[in-house]
């Protein structure tokens, strides 16, 4: 729908006529309620860590093998790992404080994103499919994520480091919930 500063800017001014009704439910483009697990900081951490982890022992060790160019390569894997460790350190707590979801029997609202943030409504008569995937790491952190498919040009909105318990729940609801929607989801 709207990203960046203008969400900021028409996040009660920009409605969305659905499908409901003579004219139609009207979604507001708002804050979603729901904060993300708590264990998702930890989650997204990791993924930070891992990510930096392969090029820096790769450098390290290469480094280690190659004389001559040992001080670069060297360097260049200790660049690597305080970058990695800034950043796991920082933008998962950011993240945190971003992304929002939240459910109504209308429809399922997101904010999600870093420096580009982007906020979703999908009317319940849009939603095609629910998914729940359990990624290694999600199911190391008892985390899940929840796809709800739309007939978006956008594409699924993604619900991602929740409470495996809450996404369980949450993906049934929404299947209730679709299933007693009229609409065509297209």
């Amino acid at each position: 729908m709207t990203t960046g500063a203008q969400a900021a800017g028409s996040a009660h001014t920009a409605p969305h006529r659905g499908t409901g009704g003579p004219a139609g439910p009207e979604y507001r483009l708002r804050p979603p309620s729901e904060a993300l697990d708590p264990r998702a900081v930890a989650w997204w951490r990791t993924q930070w860590l891992l990510a930096a982890a392969g090029p820096a022992a790769s450098l390290a060790l290469v480094g280690a093998l190659v004389g001559p160019a040992r001080v670069p390569l060297l360097t260049a894997a200790a660049a690597v790992t305080a970058a990695g460790l800034a950043c796991a350190a920082a933008v998962p707590r950011w993240w945190y404080r971003v992304h929002r979801w939240e459910v109504t029997d209308d429809a399922v609202y997101a904010r999600s994103g870093f420096f580009w943030q982007e906020w979703r409504v999908a009317p319940m008569s849009r939603i095609q499919t629910v998914d729940t995937v359990r990624g290694p790491l999600e199911q190391l952190f008892r985390l899940s994520t929840v796809t709800v498919t739309t007939a978006s040009a956008k594409g699924a909105v993604h619900l991602r480091g929740l409470d495996r318990d809450t996404a369980a729940g949450l993906a049934e609801r929404l299947t209730r919930i679709t299933q007693e929607t009229p609409g065509d989801a297209t």
